[in-house]
């Protein structure tokens, strides 16, 4: 029987998938030497965790990395395909997730949820209410959205016909842009945007794409919101401008170092959001990416390549390892 080892546990529609395909294991921690332990003898990892390079050296039995969402960086591809593994991911279906929780996000920025609920519960009615003076309105307002990905396209279409906003976007392919969507350089859209949103994927060239620079180009009033991944942002800077209140806030979902330490920082700003790396998970989305990493875990095991194989270059040395796969 085949050895399904997943870092997480699985929504139950998936789990109830797996369970006449194979022994769907949960890790019993997530650090490097447990991870690599536990994978020795597996068939599919599902991935919600960090994998160690190390973890493909000697799973000998392992035929796929499936990640449990979209982000890739979880997974060391040059490892997993050296060792012959098949990466595959499921795409897309956390988006209205994480397109709902920007804009949850960037309304409580506008509406100083933060201080007007801590106010109302310590001080009282009055205290609470007085904030609402400097509550802002999101209608009329520039959203820049970085990276037009699924997340990004459905931050879009909420905005524009939502909350009456103006869409701009900046994306590696300059495609044709979605009805009502202007597309603007990095530069140009950090500087006209009231709300910036990061949706990027983590690369070379997104790796602290908002620096010190862009983040003194921002609007004094500019929010910015982070959905992508931690490093795409310089934390130093943003804590200055945030010190320096030269900027309006910030609604933080990712970090360089999750979880996030106490006392970090970012836990002592009232215009800040922290929120822990949660962006994408309702029981909606759980169920869709359990249910399509479990899809994509049972072609595997058919002998069939995934259907959102990620490392296509890796079908020769796995077909050689597994020669009985179509």
């Amino acid at each position: 029987m085949a050895r399904i080892l997943s870092t997480h546990p699985l929504h139950p529609h998936a789990s109830a998938m797996l369970a006449g395909a194979g022994q769907l294991v949960i890790a019993s921690a997530l650090d490097a030497g447990t991870l690599t332990r536990e994978a020795k003898d597996a068939d599919i990892v599902i991935v919600r965790a960090h994998l160690p390079p190390q973890l493909f050296e000697g799973a000998w039995t392992l035929r796929a990395a499936i990640r449990h969402g979209a982000g890739l960086d979880m997974i060391p591809m040059e490892a997993a395909t050296a060792a012959g593994v098949l990466v595959a991911n499921v795409p897309a279906v956390n988006a209205r997730s994480v397109a709902e929780h920007v804009m949850f996000a960037a309304l409580a920025l506008l509406r100083n949820f933060r201080v007007v609920d801590r106010d109302l519960r310590a001080k009282g009615w009055l205290a609470g209410r007085e904030h609402a003076n400097a509550n802002s309105e999101l209608a009329g307002r520039t959203i820049g959205i970085v990276g037009l990905g699924a997340v990004g396209q459905a931050v879009g279409h909420i905005a524009t016909h939502g909350f009456d906003l103006n869409v701009v976007a900046t994306t590696r392919s300059m495609q044709p842009a979605p009805d009502k969507v202007g597309f603007l350089s990095i530069d140009a859209l950090v500087e006209q945007s009231d709300i910036i949103v990061l949706c990027c994927p983590l690369t070379p060239e997104t790796r602290g794409l908002i620096s010190r620079e862009r983040i003194a180009r921002m609007k004094p009033h500019a929010l910015l919101i982070n959905v992508s991944r931690g490093p795409v942002i310089d934390d130093d800077a943003l804590i200055e401008a945030l010190q320096k209140h030269r900027i309006g806030g910030a609604a933080l979902d990712v970090f360089s170092t999750q979880p996030l330490p106490p006392g970090h920082p970012y836990f002592g700003f009232d215009n800040v959001i922290i929120t822990p790396h949660m962006a994408g998970i309702t029981e909606e989305s759980m169920m869709r990416m359990g249910v399509g990493a479990a899809g994509e875990a049972l072609l595997v095991l058919a002998g069939k390549l995934p259907v959102n194989l990620r490392n296509p270059e890796v079908i020769d040395h796995y077909r050689r390892r597994f020669p009985e796969s179509d």
